[in-house]
């Protein structure tokens, strides 16, 4: 924005991943700084941000729908501004096809966000944010990937991967002042191999130094491959045994279409040990439906995969094209029919699993972080992802508590308090 247009109050909508959230809070921590002050709605903002996201096609269409109505609603005056990942990914193209917006910037945000000084570039990763308004917080460690799976296209416009100083995130974890912390990025167990004297493996000492700071610490996105014994043995010894696994398919042969590692047995063989160490454990994953040359037996695998991984969360995306990968030249495509079909199969499936994995908590004595008044967590139930703990709204936001569990209703569950023990 032009240093002579003024801009008291911001407003910022955020789509996609936790990462993204992240990227917002950092982008509020400037603007903050810059003078700026928050609106209570983007329609009384002056300066309305809207941070995108492109992975896939719904993402890029809800996030354009979401630019135009809140272009719609904006008071007179007030400017829009576009970021995240569709800015950075088709920043020309959009500018273009959108009047309505004043400026698009890609991940540098090179525009004026206050009225003070122009910035013309923000190193998002290291920006300082403000402290957690929930209990909880997500911490980017790293951006950017190395890898090159067949149907990604997030390397193309963040970049190789580019990990944190230990010392920068805990000095963000100390300041963020929440009492779960979520660690997330692109590639997460690969942290530190790009950065010399760090090296592999460096998220086995980044957890414990975190996990001696905070209640809880939580990790997202892991590629199956890095699970190694000395990270599940981190992973478990802070208290909270989830595992959010990337496994896209368990097919050997569309996984190496996809260019991924591992397969169903490698896959099943690795959750065994995992349950045989830590009996309570959670696990969460994703898998892509459709993907070219997906075969009638592949989706065979994956089911047969569903039923006997027992997995307690698990999202099924279809295949999304995206110009510039690897699968956007590959022969092979499902039909949309089948692919939906294919979904509401594995979608019935995997929500009776987790039904009955909710079901068999009640009459659990568990421990509960209480999120907001009467909503809390155990250590199974990622913030915003998973199912939440219905509680007592009289147990105090921020605290632990012990819970009965008492009831399951679908992926949440009931309880009342046993005792609170200002924890």
């Amino acid at each position: 924005m032009p240093a002579d247009v003024p801009a008291d109050t911001f407003w910022v909508e955020t789509l996609g991943c936790p990462k993204n959230q992240v990227d917002s809070d950092k982008l509020v921590g400037t603007m903050l700084a810059d003078g700026l002050v928050p609106a209570r709605s983007a329609g009384d903002a002056d300066l309305v941000v809207v941070n995108t996201c492109a992975f896939i096609e719904a993402a890029r269409e809800e996030s354009v729908g979401t630019v135009l109505s809140l272009a719609a609603a904006r008071r007179p005056g007030a400017r829009l501004v576009v970021t995240g990942c569709l800015a950075e990914r088709y920043g020309d193209e959009l500018a273009a096809s959108l009047p309505e917006v004043d400026q698009v910037a890609g991940f540098g945000v090179p525009v004026t966000l206050g009225r003070a000084r122009a910035v013309p570039s923000i190193d998002l990763l290291n920006l300082p944010r403000p402290p957690a308004s929930a209990p909880w917080a997500y911490v980017k460690i790293a951006e950017g990937c190395d890898r090159a799976c067949g149907f990604c296209a997030i390397p193309s416009f963040r970049g190789p991967q580019r990990s944190r100083t230990p010392e920068a995130i805990l000095q963000e974890v100390d300041a963020l002042g929440a009492r779960e912390i979520v660690l997330v990025a692109q590639d997460l167990a690969s942290y530190g191999r790009d950065v010399p004297g760090l090296g592999a493996r460096s998220l086995v000492p980044l957890l414990a130094a975190v996990a001696g700071r905070v209640t809880r610490v939580r990790l997202l996105y892991l590629y199956p491959s890095d699970l190694d014994d000395g990270l599940v043995d981190a992973i478990g010894a802070t208290g909270v045994p989830y595992f959010d696994l990337s496994l896209q398919h368990v097919s050997r042969p569309l996984l190496r279409r996809m260019r991924r590692w591992g397969d169903g047995a490698r896959f099943l063989t690795r959750m065994a040990g995992i349950r045989r160490r830590w009996p309570d454990a959670a696990f969460r994953s994703n898998f892509i439906v459709g993907y070219p040359g997906e075969t009638e037996d592949d989706h065979d695998q994956l089911l047969a995969f569903v039923d006997e991984a027992q997995l307690d969360w698990c999202g099924f995306f279809a295949y999304s094209r995206e110009d510039g990968t690897y699968a956007a030249g590959l022969d092979g495509a499902v039909a949309a029919g089948l692919v939906a079909d294919r979904l509401a199969e594995l979608g019935e499936r995997q929500d009776a699993i987790t039904a009955r994995h909710r079901q068999a908590l009640v009459g659990r004595t568990v421990e509960v972080l209480v999120d907001r008044p009467g909503v809390g967590r155990t250590h199974r139930e990622a913030p915003e992802m998973d199912g939440v703990v219905l509680v007592p709204r009289r147990l105090p936001v921020g605290e632990l508590a012990d819970v009965v569990v008492t009831a399951a209703i679908g992926p949440d569950v009931e309880a009342r308090a046993v005792a609170t023990a200002g924890r």
